[in-house]
């Protein structure tokens, strides 16, 4: 096989797992088409390196992880982040280390509305849920990556699991 072919064949063991994970941060199917190409595009410039190792899957999930979060960084400007849209007499309560269900255990229309109230999320609730509860980052890891303090990300993963218990409430069948 060329190097052409096994990369091919590298890319679409890998696809799935790399685009869901942009998609999941990004919560826009175009953005993480993008994201997930220029994944690729990476990860055929250091083929040789990666091609064969048992941690290229790992490596492509950090790498789209980064581009996400640069990607999401660039448009910050636009964000109206939803903890600063807080009135003064809302109180924040509720356990932290409560867990959403990995979508690969839940039933296929189960998982596939997860995933919809997760792209329906603001950017300042997905972006760190998803990494806290997919990508098993720390609140310390989060807030270091977006910039912000551990108590900003504690709050937006809560809101973000209110929101989406509301979403997922209202479409039970």
């Amino acid at each position: 096989m060329t190097d052409p072919q096994k990369f091919e064949v590298f890319m679409r063991n890998h696809q799935d797992m790399v685009f869901a994970t942009a998609v999941r941060l990004l919560g826009n199917t175009t953005d993480a088409e993008d994201i997930a190409q220029a994944v690729f595009l990476k990860a055929y410039e250091r083929f040789a390196e990666i091609g064969s190792s048992p941690t290229a899957g790992g490596w492509l999930r950090t790498v789209a992880t980064n581009l996400c979060l640069n990607h999401l960084s660039r448009y910050r400007r636009r964000w109206r982040l939803f903890s600063e849209m807080q009135t003064p007499d809302e109180e924040e309560t509720g356990d932290y280390s409560e867990s959403l269900a990995a979508p690969e255990a839940t039933p296929v229309a189960r998982r596939e509305e997860l995933e919809e109230a997760l792209r329906q999320l603001p950017n300042a609730q997905r972006v760190p849920l998803v990494l806290f509860h997919f990508e098993r980052m720390s609140y310390d890891e989060i807030a270091s990556r977006l910039g912000a303090s551990v108590g900003k990300v504690k709050t937006d993963i809560h809101r973000g699991r209110l929101a989406l218990k509301r979403r997922l409430e209202f479409v039970k069948p």
